[in-house]
């Protein structure tokens, strides 16, 4: 069976497609980052997910984690793996220095996200879940509760979760019924149940800071009355090191499609003590923080399963002798020499390479959002990371389980079972659509919230981007026509859309078509700006780039006809009638 190999020198090549040296050298405290240090950061991030994590998927998924004696028991191996990338200084690699982190930039972090979630999607959960949790901590907490916490959450050795779901309340928080009471001391005690927490418990030591979300005892009915608490399994003591067990233990671990190795917790808080981060009741917009980031991460997981299900698949269709040549002269033939095979496989190809390509994008924006000294940039490109946060976390993941199905497919009855590793992908990849606000979520937050930012003026300042920069592509002309029309039919329907934003049902109808309408035509610009940027030396972008326009960018004139057809046969049925 072949093993994942990273994508370094791909990364590399976009690293200079994107002027990654110029573009990070306009930001303060990335003085001494380039494009050379950046590949030796990567290539030794990718040994480590293939020779340490890589090999602990298949046996992860089979194992499972378990939960005894009320603890959890994570499978074989993880744990000194875990130990492993914790001494390595891999879970501090975007980290604030002021506590210890490396401070290097994120298109390294998601580019190693991406690496992990190739080799292990379970394993890549944990530090990619503290990392949000930081953000938030980082964001909204007072100082003492960061200078206690984030110097050991930035190295990663304590880890993070995030408690927002219950029962009763899923996507619609408002509904959540875990209260936080007050206590002598200025914190809080949190009583109720959580589910679906990832991470929520595990056995590497150290330990695991839950931020949850909670109503006070005066808080007023829906998401205006939730706060966020900081709810760490062991209480500190005097010195900052583990003190007592704190009130909340795992009451069971869900058993799921996929994911085996990541515990997924059903968490009972019993009066476990906690601490207020933020302003009460603006819990809500403190742990957006959180899941913004997880988001782009969730997305960049669906781009790495993918990534991981299309490299093995090729190497079978390039060593599998079945069937014979379209002629009929020869055979058996390898199973690649078949059209619809190389049409799968290239499906995968034009996602995972253009899906790159957009997340590096993105990742130098989040740098210029966080570090450019004006103000006017960084507001800008914070707009787009906003803009592009649903259509990445959705449209990855939407495309990543598409790859990892058709990847499964050119295995035939060999990628049912096990001994390939390819129903694994398939199961894997699944849940990336659900978790962190499910897919239909992040297009109706595209459609209903971002298209209005900036008097919605934002959605066509982007579109004016790409058109500028198509126009001005040295790609061929054969290649950018198609990009430019797509692009045209994109702006139309998003005027569209901002005109009918107050007609009942017709945003919500059009969400999803929009959303991948819009994924497809980014990724087109992607594949014209790699095309261009890439040079004549590589012919192989080029002719995946004419792939993409010739086979999948003509979808988007099927969605753009679906959006136009409004919401009525949608709404036409009765309840009773499905």
């Amino acid at each position: 069976m072949a093993t994942y190999a990273p994508p370094t020198d791909d990364m590399a090549l976009l690293l200079r497609v994107f002027d990654f040296d110029r573009q990070i050298g306009e930001l303060p405290g990335y003085e001494d980052v380039n494009a050379e240090l950046a590949t030796a950061v990567l290539e030794e991030a990718g040994r480590f997910c293939a020779g340490v994590i890589e090999p602990l998927n298949r046996s992860g998924d089979e194992e499972g984690c378990r939960l005894q004696n009320g603890a959890v028991a994570t499978p074989k191996g993880f744990a000194e793996a875990y130990a492993a990338f914790v001494a390595a200084g891999w879970g501090g690699l975007s980290g604030d220095p002021e506590f210890g982190g490396q401070g290097l930039p994120h298109v390294l972090q998601l580019l190693l996200d991406e690496m992990l979630s190739s080799a292990n999607l379970s394993f890549g959960l944990f530090p990619g879940l503290t990392r949000g949790a930081v953000a938030a901590i980082a964001r909204h907490a007072d100082a003492g509760l960061k200078a206690a916490y984030l110097p050991k959450m930035i190295s990663g050795e304590w880890t993070g979760a995030m408690a927002l779901t219950e029962p009763s309340a899923g996507s619609d928080l408002g509904l959540l019924t875990t209260r936080a009471q007050p206590d002598d001391d200025g914190a809080f005690r949190i009583t109720g149940t959580k589910i679906f927490i990832s991470s929520g418990d595990h056995d590497f030591g150290g330990n695991v800071i839950h931020l949850v979300l909670a109503r006070l005892p005066d808080a007023p009915k829906g998401v205006k009355g939730i706060s966020l608490f900081l709810a760490p399994k062991f209480l500190l003591n005097g010195e900052g090191g583990l003190g007592d067990r704190n009130g909340f233990s795992v009451g069971a671990l869900e058993r799921k499609m996929g994911i085996h190795a990541q515990p997924t917790c059903v968490m009972n808080y019993d009066g476990a003590k906690a601490w207020l981060v933020g302003e009460p009741g603006r819990g809500l917009n403190a742990m957006f923080t959180m899941m913004n980031a997880e988001r782009l991460f969730v997305g960049v997981q669906g781009l790495g399963v993918a990534e991981a299900a299309v490299q093995r698949a090729s190497t079978y269709a390039r060593e599998r002798l079945q069937g014979r040549s379209a002629d009929g002269t020869r055979g058996p033939v390898q199973l690649i020499e078949h059209p619809d095979v190389r049409k799968m496989l290239l499906t995968g190809r034009a996602f995972t390479e253009a899906g790159r390509a957009l997340a590096v994008w993105t990742a130098l924006q989040l740098d210029r959002s966080d570090r450019h000294p004006d103000r006017a940039a960084r507001d800008h490109a914070d707009g787009f990371v906003a803009l592009l946060t649903p259509v990445i976390k959705s449209s990855f993941t939407d495309l990543g389980f598409e790859t990892a199905v058709v990847s499964q497919q050119v295995f035939g009855g060999h990628g049912y079972v096990r001994e390939w590793g390819m129903e694994q992908f398939v199961r894997d990849a699944r849940i990336t659509q659900i978790y962190e606000g499910a897919n239909g979520i992040q297009a109706i937050d595209l459609v209903s919230r971002k298209l209005p930012m900036e008097g919605g003026d934002l959605p066509h300042r982007f579109f004016a981007l790409v058109r500028q920069e198509l126009d001005a592509s040295a790609a061929d002309p054969a290649l950018v026509a198609p990009v430019a029309e797509a692009l045209a039919r994109l702006e139309a329907v998003t005027r569209l859309l901002q005109e009918n934003a107050s007609v009942a049902h017709e945003s919500g109808a059009a969400a999803t078509d929009y959303l991948r309408l819009f994924a497809l035509v980014v990724l087109g610009w992607m594949w014209v700006r790699m095309a261009a940027g890439a040079g004549e030396a590589d012919g192989r972008k080029v002719r995946i780039a004419r792939f993409f326009v010739d086979r999948l960018l003509p979808q988007t004139l099927g969605l753009e006809a679906s959006i136009r057809n409004g919401a009525a046969s949608i709404m036409a049925l009765d309840d009773a009638e499905f």
